[in-house]
């Protein structure tokens, strides 16, 4: 089975100016993201609206597919790219996501094997609208995320909650065709998060737990967060 990484890195982020070209400890943001994928062996696609990004990483040996300013979301932006290309299995890796695990992302494949979509998920450190949380049925597929802080705790009992989500996902390649075609549900409309789609579509999404760091960034002070983690490694 064929695992492709591709990586959606929008120039005209509506959150951060130019995102993936943000200066970290002397590189742009995209350019980490990149060298970190690169260290886990799998075959890498970026994919942007920009040349402008391809161009910061063009020296490393990656895949570059040119997409449309006006899709709708990063998935949409992921199988655009990806279409073309023959693969089982593809791995959604957000282009502000620098942080990357060989491990997760073979655990991640590896859970393809009994299921159509699987993601990442942790303890919850910090909450935070940015931080996206989930719960959990007891066969670990996704029961809700959400950007409140779930699940509520009326009671106070021993729990592996708050968890939170890692936006970083794998398809089977057949399934990406069919999420992109659903249409927009009520409550990724509502809290702002595609892979809700899924789960209004009675579409399951298993979780893989990591103890693994991620950080992507959203707002400015990520970048800081971010930039400290990474100069310690320099």
């Amino acid at each position: 089975m064929k695992t492709l990484i591709v990586v959606p890195a929008r120039l005209k982020s509506t959150r951060l100016k130019h995102k993936p070209l943000i200066n970290i400890c002397d590189k742009p943001l995209i350019r980490w993201v990149v060298e970190n994928l690169k260290q886990t062996g799998f075959d890498i696609l970026l994919t942007s609206d920009s040349e402008e990004v391809y161009k910061e990483v063009k020296d490393l040996d990656v895949a570059f597919v040119k997409t449309k300013e006006e899709l709708p979301s990063g998935s949409d932006r992921v199988y655009e790219a990806s279409k073309d290309f023959n693969v089982d299995f593809i791995i959604n890796h957000q282009g502000d996501e620098v942080f990357s695990y060989k491990e997760d992302i073979e655990n991640l494949v590896k859970s393809l094997q009994n299921s159509y979509v699987a993601s990442l998920y942790t303890k919850l450190d910090k909450d935070s609208p940015h931080n996206v949380k989930v719960v959990l049925d007891k066969d670990s597929n996704a029961l809700y995320f959400s950007r409140s802080l779930i699940p509520y705790k009326r009671n106070d009992v021993d729990s592996i909650y708050p968890l939170k989500h890692i936006g970083i996902y794998a398809f089977r390649k057949s399934i990406l065709e069919t999420f992109i075609k659903l249409p927009q549900s009520i409550l990724e409309q509502s809290e702002g998060l595609e892979q809700l789609r899924l789960l209004e579509s009675g579409i399951s999404i298993k979780m893989v737990y990591t103890k693994n760091f991620y950080h992507g960034i959203d707002v400015e002070e990520d970048i800081e967060l971010v930039k400290e983690m990474l100069c310690k490694t320099i």
